[in-house]
């Protein structure tokens, strides 16, 4: 069984490596300290299960699990954490296992023989209950690799039947979170202009008026403009007159 441990205290990651060099048919195949290394080094060294943290700086690792959902064939998560609070209210119902620091040998043993890859289903619904803070990226596997965009970099997002577009300055990547989910999610940092867009204000440019007399907004970094209903144009107008 390759294993990769993450987790942002060294201390932590030597006793789990320390353990796992205990127990016949593992082997640990790297480490990373965030959820952002952990996603790299999954994609490096393939392993068959990850040991990963909660409580990291930057991307935590409900955060980093949900991306990993998005693979053809992701690695089973364990995750762990000194945090009861977690474990109680929200991982009995959701996660396959868990494990509370320190970490003992035979429980390990345990969530490792019981490891299973997590639905989205499962890992949103981990997300809601485990954590506060909205996602750092979003993700979406393009052509059997995982590709994320930073949410700051995000101009908009629309939404184009099952699909939503994210807009950035890079380019625009498909993913398949729902725009009232993501409404919900990031709703504090974008601003809602039609029933089909959402939209940053940090990325806006202008509003204009068509021939046709419809109102369409201009984002930095984005070539197309973005329709605006009627319903959502009060409320752009004070925005913009505020900026």
């Amino acid at each position: 069984m390759r294993v990769l441990v993450v987790d942002d205290e060294p201390p932590a990651r030597e006793r789990l490596r320390s353990l796992l060099a205990e127990i016949p048919g593992c082997a640990v195949v790297g480490e990373a300290a965030t959820g952002a290394e952990a996603l790299a080094a999954v994609a490096q060294a393939s392993p068959d299960v990850v040991l990963l943290d909660i409580r990291m700086p930057g991307m935590d690792g409900l955060e980093a699990a949900r991306h990993l959902a998005h693979l053809d064939s992701p690695p089973a998560v364990v995750f762990t954490t000194a945090y009861d609070q977690h474990a109680l209210a929200a991982f009995e119902a959701q996660a396959r296992d868990y494990l509370l620091k320190p970490v003992r040998r035979e429980r390990l043993e345990q969530a490792l023989a019981a490891a299973r890859s997590l639905n989205r289903a499962q890992l949103e619904a981990l997300q809601r209950a485990g954590a506060e803070a909205a996602r750092s990226h979003v993700s979406a596997n393009v052509r059997g690799r995982l590709q994320l965009v930073a949410v700051r970099e995000v101009a908009a997002f629309k939404a184009d039947q099952k699909y939503v577009s994210v807009l950035h300055a890079g380019g625009e990547l498909l993913i398949e979170d729902s725009l009232v989910s993501l409404e919900q999610e990031f709703g504090v940092r974008f601003l809602r202009i039609h029933r089909n867009a959402l939209v940053c204000p940090d990325f806006l440019e202008a509003l204009e008026k068509t021939p046709s007399g419809q109102c369409r907004v201009r984002l930095r970094g984005v070539r197309e403009t973005l329709e605006v209903s009627r319903r959502h144009l009060p409320e752009l107008r004070r925005l913009l007159k505020g900026l």
